[in-house]
């Protein structure tokens, strides 16, 4: 196999399939990228055997053939290599010759047919949105979902489409985030919950630009992502996801519009006196036109207060500030709209067309 590349494609094209590379595995193969040109496009692959990612990268072929090479050796010398055209030649034994002008590197590789391709998924139900939206939803939930398996379902995200819209939903016991995106194109009906880390990997190789489009397929076990030259593949996690619409109440008591900025500026400041080990709630006291800030620690205290409209009764309420900052930080809204029923029920930010909801339960606090 004999392979050309510009420095530029390469390192994307390496940069893009690393995501699936294991960072611990038993079988050795796994380690490496699978580098195919035995047909007329060339393809890198990378595969964990939960998440595989394909991705065709431009470079010319000399001579066909495909080789396996450690992830992470092979990674290193692209993004060490000058800026310049990059050959790529191995022999029989497997043995890759890595050239870039006055430089050459001779790496150990593997015979390619040992390598797990990807899952052959069935293209039958899909939906098609662009690549910014989907983007933007995963950073908008993924901050709530749980970080360690101790209920795997809450280590994923919910994805279900209904009557057109896309609905979202991370969770971790604390509090829901959720987003409703209506899709214009063709779009069948599903329910199914992706790991939290293949959405994390894929948001890294989205694009920004609202013009380009990912194609999303769905099966009992897998799901498949399609866009640009790549393919992500991953499996879902089985089970029956929460009744998350019981918790969704929409009855309140007290109504709040505040500045989002002025609120999270707020907050921000408060954290400064908090100390990990206290985990010290933040107070809120709502009463016309005025919420307070408070939080009172073993390094001082302080109170701060913001301009509000208020519809409905006073309440004061604790809240963990980080879950606050989480929700606030990946909202676009310059006036957010904070529902609250009472200091032990979970507050709501929503906007009124509820393309976003987030939950948060408060915590109990003793009043100074």
């Amino acid at each position: 196999m004999k392979l050309v590349f510009s420095k530029t494609n390469l390192a994307k094209a390496v940069g893009i399939v690393m995501k699936a590379v294991p960072a611990k595995t038993t079988m050795n193969i796994l380690e490496c990228i699978l580098i195919d040109a035995t047909t007329n496009e060339i393809k890198f692959t990378a595969n964990d055997m939960e998440l595989g990612i394909e991705t065709i990268v431009e470079g010319e072929i000399l001579e066909k053939g495909k080789v396996a090479i450690d992830a992470k050796i092979f990674s290193e010398i692209v993004r060490k290599l000058p800026d310049n055209e990059i050959c790529i030649e191995t022999d029989s034994n497997y043995t890759s010759l890595i050239t870039c002008e006055k430089s050459k590197f001779n790496i150990a590789g593997k015979s390619g047919d040992d390598f797990s391709y990807l899952p052959i998924i069935e293209k039958d139900k899909f939906i098609t949105l662009s690549q910014f939206t989907l983007r933007e939803t995963i950073n908008q939930t993924l901050f709530s979902i749980a970080m360690n398996d101790n209920n795997k379902m809450m280590t994923g995200e919910l994805f279900e489409v209904a009557n057109g819209i896309l609905k979202v939903v991370g969770l971790d016991g604390h509090r829901i985030a959720i987003r409703n995106i209506e899709l214009t194109s063709h779009a069948d009906d599903v329910k199914v919950v992706v790991p939290g880390k293949t959405l994390s990997e894929i948001s890294k190789i989205l694009s920004t630009n609202a013009e380009d489009a990912v194609t999303i397929y769905f099966t009992n076990n897998h799901i498949l992502f399609e866009f640009d030259n790549t393919t992500v593949v991953s499996r879902l996690i089985e089970g029956e996801y929460f009744r998350i619409n019981q918790m969704l109440s929409s009855d309140y008591e007290t109504k709040v519009t505040i500045n989002k900025k002025e609120f999270l500026d707020s907050i921000d400041r408060a954290t400064l006196l908090i100390k990990e080990s206290e985990k010290k709630p933040i107070i809120l006291s709502i009463t016309d036109g005025s919420l307070e800030v408070h939080v009172n620690s073993s390094m001082g205290s302080l109170n701060e207060d913001i301009d509000i409209n208020k519809d409905g009764k006073d309440i004061m309420i604790g809240f963990n500030p980080k879950f606050l900052i989480d929700a606030l930080k990946v909202i676009d809204d310059e006036q957010i709209y904070i529902y609250l029923v009472n200091p032990k029920a979970p507050c709501f930010i929503k906007d009124k067309e509820e393309s976003y909801i987030y939950l948060i339960l408060p915590v109990n606090f003793t009043a100074e």
